[in-house]
């Protein structure tokens, strides 16, 4: 099932801090000496999103001011982007495509590197000569547990394969 989008004036407590009567910052700024923010009645003027697919929560009745994104959604990583965003930011089926979707987007941009004929240097870009230089000690023991886990995973996949079938006893033909 999928979450329609939500009108915030109907929950309850959603922008309870919106009045500056009822602010919960007011001692701060008495103490501060900040006055009241400098425009609080305009909007700050959207960024253009017709130029680039902007996905958006279904919580906000329009999408925010600033973005940070630059780069579209695309490939397996954009469409399960689009796939989360279908859902309240209050769930799992939010938060853990969009986990998924970054681990699919690297590994999208190694092949892209790859079909450009640039071999990347995951070694560098993962930061490994500096954290051997400045933190050898971690480096080591996150190496031996890559190491540990990858083992582990080949002799569990080739245990697999060198079982002997055993025969079945069929209790029920004796009857």
């Amino acid at each position: 099932m999928k979450n329609k989008t939500i009108d915030p004036k109907q929950i309850k407590g959603w922008g309870i801090d919106a009045d500056p009567k009822n602010d919960p910052t007011y001692p701060m700024r008495d103490r501060m000496n900040v006055g009241e923010d400098p425009d609080n009645k305009h909007r700050p003027t959207l960024q253009p999103t017709h130029q680039v697919e902007k996905l958006r929560s279904i919580e906000r009745p329009n999408i925010s001011a600033v973005y940070g994104t630059t780069v579209p959604p695309k490939g397996l990583s954009g469409m399960i982007r689009r796939a989360a965003f279908k859902y309240s930011e209050n769930r799992y089926r939010h938060w853990l495509p969009l986990v998924v979707a970054d681990r699919v987007s690297v590994v999208e941009g190694v092949v892209d590197d790859l079909m450009h004929g640039h071999v990347p240097n995951i070694y560098a870009e993962k930061g490994y000569p500096v954290e051997w230089k400045h933190n050898r000690t971690a480096f080591i023991t996150k190496m031996a547990t890559i190491a540990l886990a990858t083992a582990g995973v080949v002799a569990l996949l080739s245990s697999g394969k060198s079982k002997k079938k055993s025969k079945k006893k069929d209790y029920l033909s004796r009857y």
